[in-house]
């Protein structure tokens, strides 16, 4: 969601209709050992992330309430954290069957799904509903979602691969130019990415 705001912005910006590009996405799982059927998400990151006292939980939501109403997301601490490598299975297959602009969809989907609306963020219930909004046939999807061999050992590898080439934490942006590759790692305002985009324009003339 916030990578669509980017490229919003860096359209808007002029700087976009001077170059080409193509949005490309690799998997990589901040929890691996995540149960596929989950936990509540408000006493995870309590608990997991500040050792449960209340008024930190309190203190994260509201920073990152802010944050998202800058982007125009609208951040909700409910629901379920769980297991995501089903989700990167079929965004991978959908990737490489559907091309980029049905993938971008999917994303935001999901994205929408898990932050904004609560949902299990790789349930079959999930994945079918952001498929379909992606604008797949919901035979389509509904196929790739049940086949849970196809194209899975391809995603654990991409995984080993990110965690290989330095990947610890969530985003990881990578913006390949003509003269050289900015990397951005760990969420950012939107204005650093696009000043990013806007230098890799530049160079890329």
């Amino acid at each position: 969601m916030v990578d669509t705001e980017t490229l919003r912005r860096f359209r808007n910006s002029g700087k976009g209709s001077q170059v080409s590009f193509t949005v490309k996405y690799f998997p990589y799982q901040l929890y691996p050992s995540a149960s596929k059927e989950g936990e509540d998400k408000y006493e995870w990151y309590r608990k997991s992330r500040y050792g449960d006292p209340e008024e930190k939980m309190r203190m994260y939501i509201t920073l990152m309430s802010a944050y998202g109403a800058d982007v125009g997301i609208d951040f909700k601490f409910g629901g379920t954290v769980a297991n995501t490598l089903d989700a990167h299975r079929v965004i991978q297959r959908i990737q490489e069957e559907s091309g980029a602009e049905a993938t971008d969809k999917l994303i935001n989907a999901l994205y929408q799904a898990y932050f904004e609306n609560e949902q299990h963020p790789s349930s079959d219930v999930t994945l079918i509903s952001a498929g379909i909004a992606a604008g797949l046939q919901e035979t389509d999807v509904r196929a790739i979602v049940d086949d849970r061999a196809e194209g899975l050992q391809d995603v654990k590898m991409l995984i080993r691969e990110q965690a290989g080439n330095g990947v610890e934490s969530v985003p990881c942006i990578v913006l390949e130019g003509k003269r050289r590759d900015l990397t951005l790692v760990g969420l950012k305002e939107v204005e650093e990415y696009v000043k990013a985009m806007e230098s890799i324009a530049k160079e890329s003339v």
